[in-house]
């Protein structure tokens, strides 16, 4: 296995040419927050990353968490390890990085905390989502909980002392939540809450002294539908009078899922109220549940698509170095060569590598926009980081494997572990086509695309200025201006046929792809401008410099022109998607 080095010098560049996080902190009274103290903090991520989780990461892959008897209670026990892992990450102070201050966080920027959320998730994944949840679950009940529940669970949960989960899946409600079937029946002043959810994340573990549960549940007297569907919080434990946990609650992993990647992730069959009813606290008002879940959801997609850039990240560097290692090539004079000559595995390496780019920015971009608190902008990107981001990453894992070779399907190289572990982001949290219709209805649709034609304009405008550099850069420009062309015309494709039921959720994936890489070049060309801008003012770092204009010159050449297609596709319509019936197919 390759060590895991984080890039940071491109997520620095990243933050402070295309973020303009310096700027970003002052607009919004961070003004003791800036570019210098983020390079401290990145450093000090990369070393916990690389040293102490990395490791982990083929250990979690080949012992999984298992059932056992804890204290003679059902529960889980995570990989060995792992719960050294956390105490280091907890005690380090990294839970509470973007946290509010009045529960004991650091209230630094989102941005950074995405900055630094990549670095967990490239050194191993599968630890990585326990606290990537509790993230989701604090901001759902900062955003909407009592001012009781906010006091009794977030210091707690900001410190990392207790995790969070999303309780959402049911054996019967998946993607359509309005067949939700828990129960939660009124008792003092709280909820006795009795049913079962499906592939709960670190449902269960020995990590922490608690674990808060978010539950969708029904009351007795809710309506039907997904408007009838409220929030609860049941923590792992009951808490005493001075808020420590204490009678364990009704609420247990009865079962853990055998998964194709991920494998350090325990996946539990979460079981509530078999024994009377686990006790939950109501968030926020009754039958609004699904609203507030949505908070937590937008935080975990984006998460979720910084994971698939995170994964692309550590296949690179794996098949980096094996392409340098490997040597499988004669030279005339009987000398031999690694494989990294040959033009082909240079052209998937460069893919990787200028594909990595595109994700970062794109990532770090979006997340920024909640710092700025531009929710429009936020609302609009989510599901493109979420859906095209982890798309890609299926086809860059794949790339690793297929750069090894032969020995990228033997599992023990390592390769292997990066696609399996991928295959799954475009899968929870709402697939690849749940995030297209989100895309074209609530962001595109419900606005007649004004999100998306602001969005548009600005491209636009940096793409003039792209096309004004020329020289090398004037077929990167050309692709760049022709994606631009198939966005406009895709966005009047969709207004233009509106009417016609089938016709959004026929071109919702393409629609989001194209955007994906239309976002993603126009990301990489903005890259360009800003590193020849630095070396024509003399700026001394030229190595990372003209990488990245080699690889922004790459990406705008080789993966924007796949616009077309995509345009194509959505243009084709229902018609030919439509001409099989059920039993044809």
């Amino acid at each position: 296995m390759s060590e895991y080095i984080h890039p940071q010098r491109d997520a620095e560049f990243v933050l402070n040419e295309l973020v303009q996080f310096d700027q970003l902190c002052e607009a919004t009274g961070q003004d003791e927050v800036n570019a210098e103290l983020a390079s401290v903090i990145l450093t000090e991520a990369g070393k916990l990353g690389s040293g102490v989780l990395a490791p982990l990461n083929k250990v979690g892959d080949l012992n999984h968490p298992s059932l056992a008897d804890i204290g003679g209670e059902p529960g889980v026990k995570e990989t060995e390890g792992f719960a050294d892992a956390y105490r280091e990450y907890m005690e380090g102070g990294w839970s509470s990085l973007t946290g509010a201050e009045e529960f004991g966080g650091q209230n630094l920027p989102n941005v950074l905390g995405t900055a630094v959320n990549e670095i967990w998730q490239s050194a191993n994944l599968a630890f990585a989502l326990c606290p990537l949840l509790g993230q989701g679950a604090i901001e759902s009940i900062a955003h909407h909980g009592s001012d009781q529940l906010k006091q009794a669970y977030l210091p707690k949960m900001v410190s990392g002392e207790w995790t969070g989960t999303m309780n959402l899946t049911e054996p019967d409600a998946g993607t359509d939540l309005a067949a939700v079937k828990t129960k939660a029946i009124p008792q003092d002043d709280h909820y006795l809450i009795t049913g079962q959810k499906i592939f709960i994340t670190w449902g269960d573990h020995q990590m922490t002294d608690n674990i808060v549960h978010l539950v969708l549940a029904r009351l007795p007297d809710a309506p039907a539908g997904v408007k009838g569907i409220s929030l609860f919080v049941v923590p792992k434990f009951l808490l005493d009078e001075n808020g420590e946990p204490a009678q364990r609650n009704d609420a247990y992993s009865v079962s853990l899922e055998h998964k194709l990647g991920i494998h350090g992730s325990p996946t539990c069959v979460m079981s509530f109220g078999d024994n009377g009813g686990a006790v939950g606290y109501l968030v926020g008002e009754a039958n609004k549940g699904l609203a507030y879940m949505f908070t937590m959801m937008n935080h975990a997609r984006q998460g979720v698509g910084l994971q698939g850039l995170a994964v692309s990240e550590a296949s690179y560097q794996h098949a980096l170095q094996y392409a340098k290692d490997r040597i499988q090539g004669s030279n005339k004079d009987g000398s031999r060569f690694s494989i990294i000559k040959f033009p082909d595995v240079r052209r998937m390496l460069m893919q990787m590598k200028s594909s990595t780019e595109a994700m970062r920015a794109l990532c770090l971009v979006a997340s920024a926009e909640i710092d700025r608190g531009n929710s429009a902008r936020v609302e609009l990107l989510t599901p493109i980081v979420k859906g095209w981001v982890t798309e890609l990453a299926q086809e860059l894992t794949y790339l690793g494997v297929q750069i090894h070779g032969g020995m990228g399907f033997i599992e023990e190289t390592g390769a292997a572990q990066f696609y399996r572990d991928a295959r799954i982001l475009t899968i929870y949290e709402g697939t690849t086509g749940i995030q297209g219709l989100d895309l074209v209805g609530r962001k595109t649709l419900a606005n007649q695309g004004e999100s998306l034609a602001l969005l548009l304009e600005e491209i636009a405008e940096d793409i003039g200025r792209f096309e004004a550099l020329g020289g090398q850069f004037a077929l990167a420009a050309q692709q760049c201006r022709t994606a631009l062309d198939n966005g406009i015309a895709a966005r009047q494709w969709l207004l233009d046929n509106k009417q016609d039921p089938a016709a959004p959720g026929s071109a919702s994936v393409s629609f989001m792809m194209l955007f994906g890489y239309l976002c993603g070049g126009w990301l990489m060309a903005k890259s360009a401008l800003q590193a020849k801008a630095k070396l024509d003012a003399g700026d001394t770092d030229t190595d990372f410099l003209n990488t990245k204009l080699a690889t922004a010159q790459f990406f705008c050449e080789h993966q924007v022109p796949r616009t077309q297609s995509l345009l194509a596709s959505i243009q084709a319509g229902s018609d030919s998607i439509m001409l099989l019936d059920e039993e044809q197919l």
